[in-house]
């Protein structure tokens, strides 16, 4: 895949994010790692959202292309400091988080507040997440050094979500399309979980039997559902905001 064709699916991924209030101001961050001049993943360079733009507003040049040492390769913006340590270090610590997505977005965040918060596996959504999510309890502040980062990847491990407790919720997957749809069915999961427990009754749980089953279903389906997913996104936004693009 070209850098263009990168640089404008995640642009695409923001655009989204914001358009299903996935966002929160000028903050947050999506990006992801492409190869090193000699074709090599490393996790060395990676694409990020510019610091100070809004996510409705992001386009493909607009994205910054730095290395793991805060460099900017390309572009003429900058990357917010926490940006950087929490992305460059995932990259670099967890090969497989090629796409890495970090969001406040409402309901999922709604449970990291919770003492012990967790994404119960008894519904659908939930259940395309099981055995993928690993859990920060420890809340240490703003993600200012390379120990933050590295801690956070760390956490993160061989999962692709991680629930920062008191924070937020990061994301990572193989590519672009994959991360956004955890990131949709994550958001989806977490609203049904957070309006059940909103009526006082007690969640009706799934058998072992039947987890197991969904799982190996998911694991099928997952990528497939993926790429469609993601490519409905960009065919209504090449009619509706093509200039996400340039």
């Amino acid at each position: 895949m070209q850098l263009m064709e990168q640089r404008q699916q995640l642009a695409c991924a923001l655009r989204w994010a914001a358009r299903l209030d996935l966002h929160e101001g000028v903050d947050n961050h999506f990006s992801l790692a492409v190869p090193d001049e000699d074709g090599q993943m490393r996790g060395n360079r990676f694409l990020i959202n510019p610091y100070g733009y809004h996510w409705s507003e992001i386009d493909a040049s607009s994205l910054v292309l730095c290395n793991a040492e805060g460099e900017v390769l390309e572009g003429d913006n900058w990357v917010e400091p926490t940006a950087f340590f929490i992305h460059s270090r995932v990259h670099i610590g967890v090969p497989s988080a090629v796409c890495v997505l970090h969001t406040h977005m409402p309901y999922a965040t709604a449970l990291t507040l919770l003492e012990g918060g967790r994404l119960e596996m008894c519904e659908q959504n939930a259940l395309s997440f099981d055995e993928r999510i690993a859990y920060d309890d420890d809340y240490d502040g703003l993600a200012l050094d390379c120990d933050e980062g590295d801690r956070l990847a760390r956490k993160l491990g061989n999962k692709s979500v991680c629930f920062m407790a008191n924070h937020g919720i990061l994301v990572a997957g193989a590519n672009v399309a994959e991360a956004f749809n955890d990131l949709y069915y994550l958001e989806r999961a977490a609203m049904f979980q957070v309006l059940a427990r909103s009526t006082g009754g007690k969640l009706k749980m799934i058998s072992d039997e039947v987890r197991a089953s969904v799982k190996e279903q998911y694991a099928e389906e997952r990528a497939n559902v993926a790429e469609r997913h993601f490519t409905a996104l960009q065919r209504i936004l090449d009619r509706e905001a093509p200039e996400y693009r340039n």
